[in-house]
């Protein structure tokens, strides 16, 4: 059935214009970005189906482009939209983390760090050099690959902290297990580089460590 059939209450523009976009499901609002189906499947049906296909809107949206061009109803077009509209949301996370002071605002920061590093299916380890006031700075990707305490190169970090003149950095990477708890590999790794920084007087603020929904920290943790 195509969307104009449905009642005007059912299309997910209309309920979204009515009811707000907390109304509609992961589909709807997936039908709204796709705007038109494929023959047999209008554009809620083909949403519902991507969905299926890949188990999950992250998974979709962290689909490499060989998978996901494989994915009836879609292409390269369609690849591209979603990584636009990915790094948008990874933009907008950011401004907000540019503006706010973000370590004494902990939970913009797991938002920030989660559309980052959530559903990756590789590590990567990466640092946000903030300023005095606690503000991003700069975020910068490391390494990506398995983690440990080789991997990352203490002066290199150095040398971008004075660089961005940077007063604080955070640390942080995913752990594609699903299991926040810190590897002993993690503890090295983080103990090496505080020790690095503190030479400088540029203090490690925290490690998190982002995992499926979860995110863990070492401050919390008592581990720096």
């Amino acid at each position: 059935m195509q969307l104009r059939a449905l009642p005007e209450q059912s299309r997910p523009r209309e309920k979204l214009l009515a009811l707000g976009p907390n109304s509609l499901s992961d589909a709807e609002l997936l039908a709204i970005f796709l705007r038109t189906g494929v023959s047999g499947m209008n554009a809620i049906e083909l949403a519902e189906s991507l969905l299926a296909q890949r188990g999950s809107l992250q998974r979709l949206f962290n689909s490499t482009q060989h998978d996901f061009v494989q994915l009836r109803g879609v292409g390269d077009a369609k690849y591209v939209q979603f990584q636009a509209v990915l790094e948008l949301c990874k933009r907008y996370l950011k401004e907000g983390c540019h503006r706010e002071v973000c370590f004494s605002n902990p939970q913009r920061v797991y938002d920030y760090l989660s559309i980052q590093l959530k559903g990756l299916e590789h590590e990567v380890f990466m640092a946000l050099y903030l300023d005095s006031q606690n503000q991003l700075i700069k975020d910068e990707v490391l390494f990506s690959g398995t983690i440990n305490a080789a991997s990352v190169y203490p002066r290199e970090v150095v040398k971008a902290a004075l660089k961005y003149n940077a007063a604080g950095i955070i640390f942080a990477h995913n752990h594609p297990s699903g299991v926040s708890e810190p590897s002993y590999a993690d503890k090295v790794l983080t103990e090496k580089l505080q020790k690095a920084l503190s030479l400088i007087d540029i203090k490690v603020l925290d490690h998190i460590i982002v995992a499926g929904n979860r995110c863990a920290s070492f401050a919390e943790m008592g581990l720096l």
